[in-house]
């Protein structure tokens, strides 16, 4: 009997042995290209950071998109197994299933710390599996880019009536807003974006926030640069193939999901201090731009207009209808919070 235990004892460090020298290896599509910081950052980091924390046993290849070439594809190749996991954002494949939408980000909805509350201290991360099931993939919050700015606009827009007929980029449940007040909605591919810009095929787009609006040069050519109402805290997603994540050992299953955690708030944090940079090199070096804030005419016809979508959307998807319901519910509890500490402190405090 005791051989036999002694023999079970040695098979088992053996085989624990095998089991910690075995690598994973993975492979990650990003809908960004290999420059856009910090986006593809985030993903990068995820592999870094899960390479480390399992000393070496998993290693993750990171794939921009010049490399596969389906930047909004992603979805599709990681549902597909063709890629074990992905970063990209939810509403890039609004049109595959509208449910996904708002876990990136709602036309005044959540800020981006309310909006990670919800996630791992409300029901967001439980109902954000829900909804991907279907496909197949986990998701999992992957970095968030803030309070997106409104956009660049070539001349002021002070009422209503200026919106009307203006053409411009804005892309997603904001694009459809913009086209109830009249905007004429385009979407043009970024690289394309200044040139159209320049060259008056538009005249006013929205993109990001400093950060990455800076090296795009929209402020050489469209001086007011509005403050945001339609994107508060656009979250990017890891998604993750099922199958591959299954075959994980359950200790590398955890590591990977801490990576993706810590690079997700990595990411915000970094975006936070290249914002505040490139803002403080705009203003030096082109001193016209002009901060403008939309009336409270066009705001209150926005929120109109978004009320109304939602409740179209809603109508049409039982499960859409059960996230935003659940955001609002929480939004309302939170953003009490937000007001006597964020912005109380901020009014306070600048005025």
């Amino acid at each position: 009997m005791k051989l036999l235990l002694k023999l079970g004892l040695i098979a088992s460090l053996l085989i624990t042995s095998s089991f910690a020298e075995k690598v994973y290896k993975l492979r990650i599509a990003t809908t960004w290209g290999p420059t856009l910081s910090p986006l593809f950052d985030a993903a990068e980091n995820m592999a870094k950071i899960a390479e480390e924390m399992s000393n070496g046993q998993l290693k993750i290849k990171v794939h921009a998109s010049n490399r596969h070439k389906a930047p909004l594809g992603v979805l599709d190749m990681v549902k597909g197994g063709q890629y074990d996991l992905g970063h990209s954002a939810s509403y890039y494949w609004k049109g595959k299933d509208i449910a996904t939408l708002p876990f990136t980000s709602m036309p005044f909805g959540l800020t981006a710390p309310e909006q990670y509350a919800w996630f791992y201290y409300g029901d967001g991360l439980d109902l954000m599996q829900k909804v991907y099931a279907k496909h197949n993939v986990l998701s999992f919050p992957g970095g968030s880019t803030g309070v997106q700015m409104g956009g660049w606009f070539k001349k002021e827009i002070k009422t209503l009536e200026d919106l009307k007929g203006l053409k411009m980029r804005i892309p997603g449940f904001a694009g459809e807003i913009m086209a109830k007040l009249g905007v004429q909605v385009t979407n043009i591919a970024p690289g394309e974006l200044y040139t159209a810009l320049d060259r008056n095929n538009i005249d006013a787009l929205e993109w990001v926030g400093p950060s990455m609006d800076i090296n795009m040069g929209f402020h050489k050519v469209a001086p007011f640069y509005y403050t945001g109402w339609h994107e508060p805290a656009s979250e990017m997603h890891f998604i993750v193939n099922k199958r591959a994540y299954k075959k994980l050992p359950k200790h590398l299953q955890k590591i990977l999901k801490i990576s993706m955690r810590v690079a997700a708030y990595d990411m915000y944090v970094q975006n936070y201090d290249m914002n505040a940079k490139a803002w403080e090199k705009m203003k030096k070096e082109y001193p016209n731009i002009q901060v403008k804030t939309f009336s409270k005419e066009i705001m209150a016809a926005m929120k109109k207009a978004n009320s109304e979508l939602r409740a179209e959307l809603s109508a049409k998807s039982p499960e859409l209808k059960e996230v935003l319901d659940n955001q609002e519910v929480f939004q309302k509890r939170t953003r009490e919070w937000t007001k006597m500490s964020d912005y109380l402190y901020l009014k306070d405090n600048l005025e």
